[in-house]
């Protein structure tokens, strides 16, 4: 079994944000397995379905980005899955837009939602699939930043990003993060 995580703000206030990448992947990937309807669980929303002979929990935390942790835990503890058993999909300012990159563990990088999830699981053993939101314009506060939609010259590349790291996603429930890593990278 494997849980696959995106993060993102809950509310049509965030819809289609640059944070709500995690969100918009997750969505992709429920189409592509067929998963059901989600429903409300572990302080999110969590919806299943099957790829590669595994069962793959979707999860999207509605605690609001900063705040995933306990939600991811709850789910991980509930399951009693491994850390590597999960994957947290996000956005990240200091990739270019578009551009998707694979880690087995580490830092947090400055993602708020990733070390409130290090923090609850008391590990960086997690894997994580970043996408790139590119950095702030000058002038630009970066809280402000991650919360704007992206401009229509963006569009194109992320929607193929989106595509891209759901990919990703579902390689990694058939092949793993080492495999992943060397392809998408």
């Amino acid at each position: 079994m494997k849980l696959i995580v995106g993060l993102g703000n809950p509310g049509r206030k965030f819809e289609k944000t640059r944070h709500n990448l995690g969100y918009a992947v997750l969505a992709e990937l429920a189409r592509r397995i067929g998963a059901g309807p989600p429903r409300a669980k572990f302080q999110g929303e969590l919806a299943d379905g099957e790829l590669a002979g595994q069962k793959v929990l979707l999860l999207s935390p509605t605690t609001y980005m900063n705040r995933s942790g306990s939600s991811v835990r709850e789910a991980r503890n509930f399951y009693g899955l491994a850390d590597d058993d999960v994957l947290v999909i996000c956005d990240d300012l200091n990739l270019p837009v578009g551009k998707i990159r694979l880690r087995a563990s580490g830092s947090s990088g400055g993602h708020k939602g990733l070390a409130d999830i290090a923090e609850n699981l008391q590990s960086e053993q997690f894997h994580r699939l970043r996408i790139g939101i590119g950095a702030p314009p000058e002038g630009w506060d970066a809280a402000d930043f991650v919360l704007a939609r992206f401009t229509a010259e963006e569009l194109p590349e992320i929607e193929r990003a989106v595509v891209r790291a759901a990919d990703a996603a579902a390689d990694w429930v058939r092949h793993g993060i080492a495999y992943c890593m060397n392809r998408y990278n």
